[in-house]
């Protein structure tokens, strides 16, 4: 039997005896679902284009559209695997959900949102930020859940008594589908501090925010609203019948399934680049960028510019998040394709991109004296409340297509490099392996050079870096399945989807590096150019 017959007939027997494992995960533009079998590999996905919607002044997704993109996703996986395998999908093996960490979602007892879904892109709560740091001397950044739920408390809105249950998108979903108020610890990571050990959320910090709301008469305390803290491999409910028929709206999917604890967009890049254990970390890059660095040991200070967050199994992180990453890269191609629409040409958006990531590396090594800001919402790291997406230059910037990419570019990792330089020069954080995943890195070595430039390390991507997050919630909802009594994740991933392949390595350019530097020392003197667009583009 030739081998595609053999690969054939196994994932078929797969999918009928229950050895699969079904990830989704809600991104910031796109919902995917991926489907794995025995071997780790996904062998059907379907996905759904989203945006976020600026209404009336907070960053927000419905709860329609939420449900119309999880079902849309669904259907499209199962609609590939009947086409592909002439199977009807009916029975699952495990699944998980994922999705964009942090922001502000809150039920009463009826189970009604109280309050349209706040996401992590507002920075609107600047006061519980610097009071909430204060008391916990921990940096709490504004787009964590709990300085949205202080910051409700010190405006005084009128929704805060009735609150029942406090969660993020994976945990309102995962609740939806199974009916248990559980979260992952990665995802919880990013509501409340978790304690050292890492297993619960941080109790002296949980006296001390209820000390803090002491004078107020709300009728529930922190612990009782917030989700129950789980750990990979932690079994965390089994999808309901009511479940069953939300996800799949044909009738075809059958209940119970074990579910494995919801967990961030953070954790799931984690564990899909194999960057769990000490010392590895990744970088991901889409509308947001973030880097997570798995610590050996805490760090010295508390630095605004820093998150401390876990992994999928609980080990500290140290974790630099910029708000702003690729949204004006994109609008840029769009107005390009929108030129060769005009003069009668066929679009392909895919070379597009490629021809013009391409470009970037023709450019000078500091982007030629241009600068940019792609901040379509305010940036924590640069201290910005609000954002504009900005170009500038001076007459006798070297004005080339090759630089402008080049600066857009960088400037899409301009926050980024600036709390990683934090990590690396003041606390000096060691790094043996950096994992790139995301959009930045879909044309071929562009995103990686850049990044190696920005990290100051070498980055690697693995053949699979493109699967992304929904595949990394897809193994840790196969790893509750499949684990051994006393296998770490880390050991899951080594042994058992990995086997010890380490991808394909980009290390960084000291001319690269130094113009990276230059262009960087630009960025943050432009920084009140920024600012002045801010005040004065309402």
């Amino acid at each position: 039997m030739a081998k595609t017959e053999q690969k054939q007939t196994q994932i078929i027997d797969d999918i009928r005896n229950c050895r699969t494992a079904l990830g989704i995960e809600l991104g910031s533009t796109r919902i995917k679902a991926v489907l794995i079998d025995s071997r780790h590999q996904p062998i059907a996905s379907g996905s759904f284009e989203w945006e976020n919607q600026l209404v009336e002044g907070i960053w927000t997704y419905s709860l329609e559209e939420i449900w119309q993109g999880l079902q849309a996703s669904y259907r499209e996986m199962a609609a590939e695997v009947f086409a592909t395998y002439d199977l009807l999908l009916t029975k699952i093996g495990s699944l998980g959900i994922s999705a964009m960490m942090h922001g502000y979602m809150v039920f009463d007892k009826e189970g009604n949102l109280l309050v349209p879904f706040r996401t992590w892109r507002n920075a609107m709560t600047e006061q519980a930020e610097k009071e909430l740091t204060e008391i916990f001397q921990f940096n709490i950044p504004q787009r964590w859940s709990i300085a949205h739920l202080y910051q409700a408390i010190l405006n005084k809105e009128a929704h805060v008594p009735q609150i029942d249950y406090f969660t993020t998108l994976a945990g309102y979903i995962h609740w939806q589908l199974t009916g248990e108020k559980v979260l992952g610890v990665g995802d919880a990571s990013g509501m409340f501090p978790i304690s050292e050990v890492g297993a619960d959320y941080d109790q002296k910090m949980m006296a001390q925010f209820e000390e803090k709301i002491g004078a107020q008469t709300f009728p529930w305390r922190l612990t009782d609203i917030l989700p129950t803290v789980l750990l990979a491999g932690e079994q965390a409910g089994y999808l309901t019948e009511e479940g069953a028929k939300r996800l799949d709206i044909s009738g075809s999917l059958e209940a119970g399934m074990k579910v494995c604890p919801p967990e961030g967009d953070a954790g799931t890049g984690m564990v899909a680049t194999n960057s769990v254990a000490k010392r590895t970390g990744n970088v991901s890059a889409g509308t947001s960028v973030f880097a997570m660095i798995v610590l050996e040991n805490q760090l010295k200070n508390v630095h605004p510019e820093i998150d401390l967050v876990t992994t999928p199994s609980g080990e500290a992180v140290a974790m630099v998040h910029a708000n702003n990453c690729s949204s004006d890269i994109n609008a840029w191609v769009k107005l390009f394709a929108e030129f060769m629409e005009a003069m009668g040409m066929t679009v392909d958006m895919n070379h597009l991109f490629e021809m013009l990531f391409n470009q970037a590396l023709k450019g000078d090594q500091d982007g030629g004296g241009l600068l940019s800001y792609g901040y379509y919402s305010g940036e924590n790291i640069t201290v910005l409340k609000e954002g504009r997406p900005l170009f500038v230059r001076t007459p006798d910037s070297r004005f080339t297509l090759a630089n402008f990419m080049r600066t857009h570019l960088f400037s899409a990792l301009g926050a980024l490099k600036i709390g990683m330089d934090i990590l690396n020069k003041e606390e000096q954080v060691q790094i043996d392996k950096i994992f790139g995943h995301g959009g930045l890195f879909k044309t071929k070595e562009v995103g990686q050079k850049v990044m190696a430039s920005a990290m100051n390390s070498p980055v690697s991507v693995m053949e699979t870096a493109g699967e992304g997050g929904a595949w990394g919630i897809a193994l840790l909802a196969a790893f509750v399945q499949r684990k051994e009594p006393t296998q770490s994740l880390a050991e899951y991933l080594m042994h058992e989807v990995f086997h010890g392949e380490s991808g394909s390595e980009i290390a960084p350019d000291e001319k690269e590096i130094a113009g990276f530097e230059q262009f960087i020392e630009r960025y943050k003197k432009g920084l009140a150019i920024e600012q002045a667009a801010v005040e004065f583009l309402n």
